[in-house]
């Protein structure tokens, strides 16, 4: 990775959702280019750079909040007439901020996606999607799950309209009119979509390190990011999709909501730029056989909610601007920050820097003095007795995931300001997991489960300039209900806001796409685990008598799914056991190793735990209670078996824990078997 990019922060807007930043088109190769940025307030701006400074373009009045912004023209002429998504509004701008379309699509919900390609329009709301062709209605489809993003394979290129929408599911969707003509189904729910090389990946030829060779693309490649942080390349056919490469996330990074292609390196060939909701930004180029590989990463403090390449601060000088959910909007550029210069230069740039540090400081303490005389104003006019209260409102940006690869979710909370302090509240028993990235100091305090079903309360207190807060919350398969984060930011007067996340009865499970749609009027249920099926039966059971619906369950126990299922178990209970073991003998060593002076006397085993000692108790720390999560599948295993048998063997658990506590797979397996 020997891509040096140098930040550089433009100005800050107000609150931006995901693909509300473009950089319109210039008039020749490099020349800096206008910034244009939609924000929650409502308003449109345009900016580009003078003399260092942002100078605004245009600026509209606010409005309903800018879901997404995209540019568009005349197929095969630049693209620079600005669209934008508000409620259920389409609005069109030229690129000098005068308004030329108005368009009411009477959607009954927001629009939350949006894709422009000459004078077709397609929306998506939440789980409807609109097909326009110069405003007017074209084609439609409702989505059995929530639509994140939408777009069309380009049809200057095809000649033909194929959408594909992106579906919470796991499902891309690819359309043909109104009808579906094929889902794939992907690693994670995928949240943005994007045409490889900003075309499909339809180029003559591309020049790659010295080598000219040709790409027979057709303008059919898509890249896309989801939630869980993976990105990956497919290529939609008229009849199947044809997988290319899949980038996984090694290194458990946020998910993905912005990508770009754009040539920062100067290779010849078109990079790969990602922003993250972590607030990492990302630059992958391609190797000789295509594959992509990471070149660049850079971490901002807030997530990236869009990422474009081009040239902004200054001329010839490439660069990567981004958004963040707060608003700034921020260039990494190739402009080196010290250059080489003579002794008068230097003299010109040291001024230059004093003029801006004291201009600077003049408006600091201009808003200082501002803020001060509102603050006043408002104590006066509070003790007044026609004085109304008003409650200050402040924009949450909360995410709420399964992380399938360690079976536990992360709770992701930012605040367009600094967080004070955020409380975690459950009605149903969780543990809340140690993360690298979280600063904040955790105290927890006394429940009283049984009289109130409160089972945790915990208050983490944050730094001063903290806005983003990530948690991890393992909870327990078959306990159902109500997890509530209270997010109180450092804004006067204080105020709090609350939301609401559910646990549901099978929380560590996930969809899957294979279902048999000719059987009516009743549901078939597998798994390898009898608990699954023990947990489902016990919450429809609940819930059919709840809402008096008469309800037929049999059921069918196949011994041998038991056995199945322990020795899946084991190889995580074995490394879970091996890692208590070598965490409880880490003391015991260390004081042989002060009282000895040396340890050449200990066998080679107990000197590489010495020697991993910090790296066994951070990983033993990460995971609290994990040991005694596999002890409870394995208890709940053998009730469940026995309880489908009509038989109550919990008098047994006992025994069963001195079995684990001494653990051997195949006393184990005899046990389950004599029992």
């Amino acid at each position: 990775m020997d891509l040096i990019l140098n930040r550089m922060d433009y100005l800050q807007v107000g609150v931006t959702s995901q693909k509300t930043m473009k950089l319109i088109p210039a008039s020749r190769h490099r020349a800096t280019q206008k910034v244009v940025i939609g924000d929650h307030d409502g308003v449109v701006m345009c900016f580009g750079m003078k003399k260092g400074e942002a100078a605004a373009v245009f600026k509209t009045l606010p409005g309903p909040k800018i879901a997404r912004l995209e540019l568009g023209g005349v197929i095969n002429t630049p693209q620079e007439k600005i669209f934008i998504a508000a409620a259920s509004e389409i609005r069109g701008f030229t690129k000098r901020g005068k308004q030329f379309l108005s368009f009411e699509t009477n959607l009954t919900e927001s629009i939350k996606a949006m894709h422009i390609s000459g004078s077709d329009l397609f929306l998506s709301a939440s789980y409807i999607y609109n097909h326009y062709c110069d405003c007017k209605d074209q084609h439609y489809y409702l989505s059995g799950d929530k639509i994140n993003d939408v777009i069309c394979l380009p049809v200057e290129r095809l000649s033909r309209i194929t959408p594909v929408l992106a579906c919470q599911d796991r499902v891309l969707r690819v359309l043909q009119g109104s009808d579906v003509m094929y889902a794939v189904e992907v690693p994670g729910p995928p949240t943005v979509l994007a045409l490889h090389n900003g075309n499909g990946g339809n180029q003559d030829f591309i020049f790659h390190k010295s080598t000219m060779c040709f790409n027979s693309d057709s303008g059919e490649d898509l890249l896309f990011g989801t939630s869980d942080g993976k990105l990956a390349l497919i290529q939609i056919t008229t009849s199947k999709p044809v997988r290319k490469w899949e980038i996984q996330n090694e290194k458990k990074r946020g998910g993905i909501l912005c990508i770009d292609s754009f040539d920062i390196v100067g290779d010849g060939v078109k990079d790969l730029l990602v922003g993250r909701d972590d607030g990492m930004v990302e630059v992958y180029s391609f190797d000789n056989a295509n594959e992509p590989v990471l070149r660049f990463d850079q971490m901002l403090s807030e997530s990236v909610t869009s990422i474009q390449g081009g040239c902004v601060g200054k001329d010839s000088y490439d660069e990567i601007v981004v958004s963040t959910y707060s608003g700034w909007v921020t260039g990494l550029t190739t402009e080196p920050i010290h250059k080489e210069s003579g002794p008068g230069e230097e003299l010109k740039i040291n001024q230059e820097m004093q003029n801006k540090i004291s201009s600077l400081r003049n408006e600091l303490e201009h808003l200082q003095y501002k803020v001060l005389q509102e603050r006043e104003n408002y104590q006066q006019s509070s003790q007044s007795s026609k004085a109304k209260s008003a409650v200050p409102s402040f924009g949450i940006n909360d995410k709420f995931t399964l992380n399938k690869d360690d079976a536990s979710y992360s709770l992701i909370l930012e605040v367009q300001t600094a967080i004070d302090n955020v409380l975690i509240q459950s009605d149903v028993p969780i543990d809340l997991l140690d993360v690298d990235k979280n600063s904040a100091v955790v105290s927890f305090s006394s429940c009283d489960s049984e009289s109130n079903d409160n089972f945790l309360l915990a208050t983490y207190r944050c730094q001063a300039d903290t806005t983003r807060l990530e948690l991890k919350i393992r909870s327990i398969e078959g306990q159902y209900g109500t997890l509530q984060a209270y997010v109180t930011p450092r804004i006067q007067p204080k105020t709090c806001q609350v939301r609401q996340y559910h646990i549901k009865p099978l929380s560590l499970h996930q969809r899957t796409h294979f279902i048999d749609h000719d059987r009516k009027g009743e549901g078939v249920f597998k798994s390898d685990n009898i608990s699954t099926i023990s947990i489902l039966k016990d919450v429809l059971s609940k819930e059919a008598t709840k809402r008096k619906i008469n309800l037929n369950i049999s059921y069918e126990i196949n011994e041998v799914s038991v056995k199945h299922t322990l020795k899946l178990i084991h190889p995580k209970l074995e490394y879970q056991l091996l890692l208590a073991k070598k965490v409880q003998l880490i003391d015991a060593l260390k004081e042989l190793q002060i009282h000895e002076g040396n340890t050449n006397f200990l066998i080679p085993e107990y000197h590489c735990i010495l020697e991993e000692a910090d790296h066994l108790q951070e990983e033993y720390k990460k995971q609290p209670a994990h040991l005694e999560r596999l002890y409870g599948m394995i208890t709940d295993l053998f009730i469940d078996k026995f309880k489908f048998k009509g038989t109550n063997v919990k008098t047994k658990v006992p025994l069963l824990l001195e079995i684990l506590d001494s653990y051997d797979q195949n006393a184990l397996i005899s046990f389950f078997d004599a029992a």
